[in-house]
């Protein structure tokens, strides 16, 4: 079983969608996030810019990983980069394209990019997503590579903040109802156990917006309007019941952008759980 990798450069959409104000209200209260930003009504969390994309992801990658796979596949790493905000009420229209695959010995890798504009068709967000379909050895990488988001050690010595967010022992039918994440992984203990995980875990997308709390109330004043990138890779599974503890490290200044960059990473019972997390912050 292996992917077809003259699909690389395939494209679909584009797909339409609106920010609705009241799911991104239920998506902040679903990663307990009480930022006055969201609640408010003023702005998404950046993350749910996975929500209304959602629909042109899936019809990207279904005709690509095999039904059969579908009980194997996880979230490998998540990088957004933001040229807006996130306003309810707003149009978004969102064109995919299948970009790389990567074989590994513990399976494979698949990057889909998402480029979306708003309804006066200037860009409003650029997602790679990385799917991790475990078990696939087989077949071959291809594509370009995707940008990166490696951990700069050297950030270590200058750690400006730590926060924890409890993970409850209903979040992940709280995320699933407000994000549309159907994965039985997430809510289905049996199932989750047949296809070799331990029990339920938590969606990865979950533990990302409650990293990406921390990054805002830590080194953005609070304001999400200046998050301008978030990436992460998905290192380790969380569990309901645990604490997801983020680490914030001063990365300095992009050379390109001019923006702040924060690196930083998650721990959740003893485990790294967000590895490679960085953050890119308007001043």
């Amino acid at each position: 079983m292996a992917l077809d990798v003259t699909k690389i450069g395939t494209t679909s959409g584009p797909h339409t969608a609106t920010i609705d104000g009241e799911r991104a209200k239920a998506y902040a209260a679903a990663t307990n996030d009480d930022n006055e930003a969201y609640t408010s009504g003023k702005y998404a969390p950046p993350v749910f810019g996975v929500v209304p994309t959602w629909e042109a992801m899936g019809a990207a990658v279904a005709g690509v990983i095999p039904a059969e796979a579908f009980g194997f596949i996880v979230h490998g790493e998540q990088d957004m980069h933001f040229h807006q905000p996130l306003v309810p009420g707003a149009t978004l229209s969102t064109t995919t394209e299948l970009h790389s695959i990567r074989v590994g010995s513990s399976g494979t890798r698949l990057v889909a990019k998402l480029t979306t504009v708003d309804g006066d068709g200037q860009p409003l967000m650029d997602i790679y997503s990385t799917t991790f379909i475990r078990g696939m050895s087989d077949g071959d990488s291809g594509g370009p590579e995707k940008p990166d988001h490696t951990f700069p050690e050297a950030a270590r010595a200058d750690k400006v903040g730590e926060a924890s967010i409890h993970v409850d022992d209903d979040q992940t039918y709280r995320y699933r109802d407000a994000s549309g994440d159907q994965m039985p992984i997430h809510v289905d203990d049996a199932f989750a156990k047949s296809v070799g995980l331990p029990g339920i875990i938590a969606h990865g997308l979950c533990t990302m917006a409650m990293c990406s709390q921390a990054v805002v109330k830590t080194v953005a004043g609070g304001d999400p309007a200046r998050v301008r990138r978030l990436a992460v890779r998905f290192a380790k599974n969380v569990f309901p019941g645990n604490d997801v503890v983020v680490s914030i490290y001063d990365a300095g200044t992009d050379d390109t952008s001019g923006r702040r960059v924060y690196a930083f990473e998650a721990e959740s019972a003893g485990e790294k759980v967000i590895a490679n997390g960085r953050a890119e912050i308007d001043h």
